[in-house]
């Protein structure tokens, strides 16, 4: 490549860093500006048991997808699902780290996404067999290394210690016939007090963008593998029948 090339390529990288630093400033702006004045869901979006244990809250993310299988098969393969698996997923906890100067964690969780946020301290404030579960923690997420505090749910809702943040989010399916779902996850965060929301404010305008990324990417590989459980049930059952 000659230098004229070189140089060339140079513009267009420079511009397009520029142009990548200004969308993710307006970003920035925007989420600031939108903090704590989220929309609130209605008719079948609403979830009343997430409503028992927050039902005010300053951001709330939400996420659905439609899939080909009942709605048991979609929530036990939205339970075992290993975030961990995808490349893009594993770049962006690298980054948070980079991000906020924190150490390499070298512990080994377990496989699926409710045992491993268990073991990171979460706990089941309330869930219905089949269709949802609620999870919550106490944490201090603007740190490098955020711990995850568990708190009973019968003491979630009105757990005040200073300087903390409570977090709850669910998943759920929902059946539309025998042979459908409908999958979504919510989750939902408030301070405990004003230096928490300050920092919170800041921490959540600058990462949230991985945080929402992380929950969109988990959505098409959940819709395919339930997808293949269900074609792989109504195979054996068509065999059972012939047998």
């Amino acid at each position: 490549m000659d230098k004229t090339s070189l140089r060339s390529a140079a513009r267009w990288l420079g511009f397009g860093a520029g142009v990548a630093a200004a969308t993710y400033g307006t970003y920035v702006v925007a989420t600031w500006l939108r903090y704590g004045h989220g929309k609130r869901p209605e008719g079948k979006e609403a979830d009343r048991l997430l409503d028992r244990f927050m039902p005010e809250y300053e951001i709330a993310e939400r996420h659905r997808v439609d899939v080909n299988a009942p709605a048991d098969l979609t929530f036990s393969t939205a339970c075992a699902m290993d975030l961990q698996d995808s490349a893009i997923v594993r770049a962006i906890f690298k980054a948070r780290e980079l991000l906020l100067c924190a150490k390499p964690q070298g512990n080994t969780l377990p496989c699926g996404l409710l045992a491993q946020t268990e073991a990171m301290g979460w706990t089941v404030l309330a869930e219905i067999p089949g269709r949802e579960i609620v999870m919550g923690a106490i944490t201090e997420p603007w740190k490098g290394i955020p711990v995850f505090r568990s708190v009973a749910p019968e003491r979630f809702a009105a757990f005040d210690e200073p300087d903390h943040v409570k977090i709850a989010f669910t998943l759920r399916a929902d059946p539309v016939g025998t042979d459908r779902s409908i999958f979504r996850t919510e989750t939902r965060a408030t301070c405990t007090d004003d230096g928490a929301r300050v920092k919170f404010r800041r921490y959540w305008a600058f990462l949230s963008p991985g945080i929402i990324l992380i929950r969109r990417l988990s959505l098409r590989p959940l819709k395919k593998a339930a997808e293949y459980r269900a074609r792989k049930r109504q195979r054996e059952q068509e065999s059972a029948l012939v047998l």
